[in-house]
């Protein structure tokens, strides 16, 4: 019978663990929720902000490429500075995810 009350033990702190790292990951996402990248395109000319989460917060464009006879090339630049702050997010997350779980972290987002 006290042999069984080991195992408890062992149970109880496995599952004292796991509390904890849930806690770090809900930490580490409410931070990702907070935190903001910067992506670029076109030697800086197009900015996007994206919160650590993926959510696009804002989009700079400077003002000489608003003409006409620019707009194929500016949605190009768009979508690549959109694109780049993705990434930069992705990255920031599996970081976050990794320092709060201990282990290399895959966080799912394509």
């Amino acid at each position: 019978m006290l042999k069984d009350l080991g195992q408890l033990g062992d149970i109880a702190g496995v599952l004292k663990r796991a509390q904890e790292m849930q806690s770090k990951v809900e930490k580490a996402r409410a931070t990702l929720e907070e935190a903001e990248v910067a992506g670029e395109s076109g030697a800086g000319l197009v900015k996007a902000r994206v919160s650590g989460t993926k959510k696009l917060r804002s989009l700079e464009i400077d003002p000489s490429l608003l003409e006409p006879a620019n707009r194929e090339m500016v949605e190009d630049l768009v979508v690549a500075a959109v694109r780049d702050g993705f990434e930069k997010a992705e990255q920031l997350a599996k970081k976050q995810m990794a320092d709060a779980t201990g282990f290399p972290f895959d966080t799912g987002m394509p």
